[in-house]
């Protein structure tokens, strides 16, 4: 068959057009598999938290920035200071974000663990509280006051107490104070010894409390605004009780460990902090 003139520039076109098309499909292929590359997941790090700040804090600034490295985090909440230990324990948790070491080797000498500290991210303040007196001067003899029940959060409250002037604590008994190293007690204070997580809830019936701030902030009280008397943040006290993350032994230098860690740190995670918080967390490292 002879080709016109118009056949034969209708042929050219329509192979022209199909290179084109094959190369946009070779094109769009390429880059595909790299954007596939870029965006593809290393896993998830599942942490356990409690509600404020540390879930917060994981879910609003650590989050994103383990995302952009290819990571997926999982928060998962707690109310009390028991279960998240538990889950890092038993593997259904990579890591939690809660705790200070004192407290942690707590816990492991009492339950036989061997849980560790990956690194420190925050110190929150202790601070004491307002019940149903308003100031240390409307105390009474006998009046009672608040504090944890767990070892660590009850002597770091006894020592707060001291710090406000109001007893005196056995130099010997340090971070293991409890009220039987107290030697000095003006006022006969009583002492109610609550689960942390309940002592917000029982400023009704006390004179006064001494509160964990991750607690106080869940009960909308700061304790740079809100507190008689807050822990003095320039002694040892931002360094003992330095919120950690903890992971267990042989989970220390995991690439998820690792991950994690570096987000904490991160400036994006200082930034939040210090915005968010006005003083009740401070940023460490």
């Amino acid at each position: 068959m002879k080709l016109t003139s118009i056949t034969r520039r209708a042929l050219i076109l329509g192979a022209s057009a199909a290179l084109v098309a094959s190369l946009g499909l070779v094109g769009c292929g390429g880059n595909s598999g790299g954007s596939a590359a870029s965006a593809q997941s290393k896993g998830t790090i599942t942490v356990a938290a409690s509600p404020t700040p540390h879930a917060e804090i994981l879910k609003n600034a650590a989050a994103p920035v383990l995302e952009a490295e290819g990571w997926t985090l999982e928060v998962v909440e707690y109310g009390d200071y028991i279960q998240p230990n538990v889950a890092v324990t038993e593997g259904a948790a990579d890591a939690n974000y809660f705790q200070h070491q004192p407290y942690l080797d707590s816990y492991n000498e009492e339950n036989g663990t061997d849980l560790v500290s990956a690194g420190k991210i925050h110190y929150e303040p202790f601070g004491l509280y307002a019940g149903k007196k308003a100031s240390l001067d409307e105390l009474a003899d006998g009046d009672k006051v608040a504090i944890p029940n767990d070892t660590t959060n009850e002597a770091r409250a006894l020592l707060l107490l001291e710090q406000a002037g109001l007893i005196e604590v056995d130099d010997a008994a340090g971070i293991t104070a409890t009220p039987k190293d107290i030697t000095s007690n003006p006022k006969n204070l009583k002492f109610v010894e609550l689960e942390a997580a309940q002592i917000p809830r029982s400023l009704e019936d006390v004179a006064i409390a001494t509160i964990n701030s991750n607690y106080a902030l869940q009960a909308s009280l700061n304790p740079s605004t809100d507190a008689l008397v807050i822990e003095d943040a320039s002694g040892q006290a931002a360094q003992t009780y330095a919120n950690i993350l903890c992971v267990a032994a042989d989970q220390a230098d995991s690439e998820k460990t690792k991950a994690l860690l570096e987000a904490l740190n991160s400036q994006a995670v200082k930034d939040y902090i210090n915005k968010t918080y006005n003083g009740a967390v401070l940023p460490l490292s």
